[in-house]
């Protein structure tokens, strides 16, 4: 095992999720809200990702960031190295190619709230900040676990836009799905097996619990609606 690989890896999917939630929350809490007609718009960008290939993804975030344009040359000179081929540029990769998995279950969970407390708090004179702080983000908790879970995931196993952006550079953006790669290609397969049966079993247990919670959740609304009975 390539414990430096995994500990980037978990590195990197953690940041990535953080960062898609800063971005996200207020995003879809501003779509719902509003009502803005741009929300078709919106969601069918945010989706461009779940069906481009992510080696196209990664080739035009490669050029974009590299110092062949005008912008890739700027974000050089302010940072001090370009973001190409560097963990930094990974990260950037990551949120891009990541955000509809983030974006769109929280989208939904904040879009399946009862319009009615919307209003409601809205005749009493909350503002957007307040109402997603205080009635979207408590009622579709669950969206944002499902979100973040997803996000870490999708990270964790993501290979297109890694290769393509950060290449296989030790210790700054080689990854389990790089470790995996190398380690078939060179006939690794013991090696290769264990890796791959980190990530399953990583996914399944993940993936586990997100499914099992709303059995949870109903289990213990039926048991608070029997209380409320008998009281």
């Amino acid at each position: 095992m390539d414990w430096q690989a995994l500990v980037l890896t978990l590195k990197l999917a953690g940041i990535t999720t953080a960062i898609l939630l800063c971005i996200s929350v207020p995003l879809a809490a501003w779509l719902i809200l509003s009502r803005s007609r741009l929300r078709i718009l919106v969601e069918a960008v945010s989706g461009l990702p779940l069906v481009l290939p992510p080696t196209v993804l990664g080739f035009y975030l490669l050029v974009l960031l590299g110092p062949r344009t005008s912008f890739g040359r700027l974000l050089t000179s302010l940072l001090g190295h370009p973001l190409a081929f560097s963990f930094a540029g990974l990260a950037v990769g990551s949120v891009i190619y990541s955000f509809p998995f983030a974006f769109q279950p929280i989208v939904a969970g904040f879009a399946a709230v009862d319009p009615a407390l919307i209003d409601a708090a809205r005749l009493l004179g909350a503002q957007t900040p307040r109402l997603a702080r205080t009635i979207l983000i408590p009622l579709a908790a669950r969206s944002l676990a499902t979100a973040s879970i997803l996000s870490f995931l999708h990270t964790l196993g993501e290979f297109g836009v890694v290769l393509m952006l950060g290449g296989d550079i030790p210790g700054s953006t080689r990854t389990l799905s790089i470790v995996l790669f190398n380690q078939v290609e060179a006939f690794d397969y013991p090696a290769a097996n264990r890796t791959a049966l980190l990530l399953l079993v990583f996914c399944v247990i993940a993936l586990t619990a997100v499914y099992a919670r709303p059995s949870r959740l109903v289990s213990r609304f039926v048991e608070k609606d029997r209380e409320d009975r008998l009281a």
